[in-house]
């Protein structure tokens, strides 16, 4: 594996596992959380709605499955933000020189990457600006609970335990 660390590629990969793992929960957690504490949308219609982007809007009627692929779906996103991260700061070591202001930078690129290009592609397609205080946190949930942890895990990763 071309991007081993200091302490070899079980530690990388285990690194990758443990930032992808807390930036998709930290993610799925806010966003089921803020929802259903502002709005009263259950946890489960999130993730039918995270799945309507590959499905369809027929996702939103769907039962457990399509809840659990939601969820599958959300996380392979996160595992792709991950690696790619990853793969990136294992060339250009910067990235993890400061690992908190350039994950917070990536969280950034993320959001936009996911608000813009991701969900505007996807079946859910082009969506209002959402209100204040939804893009507000939305943007820091990806800046510090996505983003840093990805890019102190590639740090880890990277330069060793």
């Amino acid at each position: 594996m071309a991007m081993e660390s200091k302490t070899g590629s079980s530690s990388w990969l285990r690194w990758l596992l443990i930032g992808w793992f807390v930036a998709g929960t930290i993610d799925i957690v806010y966003a089921t959380g803020f929802s259903y504490l502002r709005s009263g949308v259950a946890p489960e219609r999130i993730l039918k709605y995270v799945a309507s982007g590959a499905l369809g809007p027929e996702a939103l009627n769907g039962g457990a499955g399509t809840a659990l692929a939601g969820l599958g779906f959300h996380y392979l996103n996160a595992f792709l933000f991950a690696i790619f991260f990853f793969a990136v700061a294992g060339k250009i070591r910067q990235l993890i020189e400061k690992p908190i202001l350039m994950g917070a930078i990536y969280g950034i690129g993320i959001y936009v990457v996911m608000n813009y290009v991701v969900v505007p592609l996807s079946l859910i397609g082009p969506r209002p600006t959402p209100p204040t205080i939804v893009w507000t946190t939305g943007l820091l949930i990806h800046m510090f609970g996505i983003g840093v942890p990805i890019a102190l895990a590639a740090r880890k990763a990277i330069e060793g335990d």
